[in-house]
This record gives structure tokens, sequence and C-alpha cells, in this order.
């Protein structure tokens, strides 16, 4: 069971998209979570691991306590992620604001 676990930890942090997706099509926990398709839908476009520890503290009474450090851990998650690839952008030659010129053979 502890192989498990960790395989499911090891998949969400490598692609929690797809594992998001998983869960939205095979999981009965998404509709007592989520009561509409929007928002899950937007947190797994632009916040893919805040969406993943949302899903793993709910409880029907709500988030309380401790759980905000999952969520803002997943918050922290995210914005590391854009901040990545913002900068991994700027590395390419030529593309605007990259301060590289592209060169032409």
């Amino acid at each position: 069971m502890i192989l498990l676990g960790c395989l499911l930890a090891f998949g969400i942090a490598v692609a929690p998209r797809l594992f998001l997706i998983l869960a939205w099509i095979f999981s009965a926990r998404w509709d007592i979570v989520w009561n509409t398709w929007f928002w899950p839908l937007l947190g797994i476009i632009f916040l893919p691991f805040t969406t993943v520890m949302y899903m793993l503290v709910w409880s029907p009474t709500g988030i309380n306590g401790w759980d905000w450090m999952w969520i803002i851990l997943g918050v922290l998650l995210d914005a590391m992620k854009w901040q990545q690839v913002a900068a991994n952008r700027n590395q390419i030659p030529g593309y605007p604001g990259s301060g590289q010129s592209a060169t032409t053979a």
C-alpha cells in the first residue's frame, strides 16, 4: 500500500494535469468537491498543483487549520512553475524581450 501511495505522489508531482483529468473522469469525490465544471477546468489549466491540494484537503466541514498550509504550498509550486516557464522563454534567442539576438546562417 505504501508503494501505491508513493507512485501516486510521484505521478501527481510529475504530471498533475493528467492526474486531475483522470480524477475528473473516474473519481466519485470530484462531484462532491466541485459543484460546477468551470472552476476545476481553470484550475487544471492555470493552477494544477493548487487544484490537487484543494482536492486532497477538502472535507464536508470546509477547509480549516493546517489545510491552508497545503493549499498555500500548491500556490507556491504553481508560482514557481510559471516563473520557470517565463525564465525558459527568455532564454530563446530572438524571442522578443530575451535580450539575445537570433543568428542567421
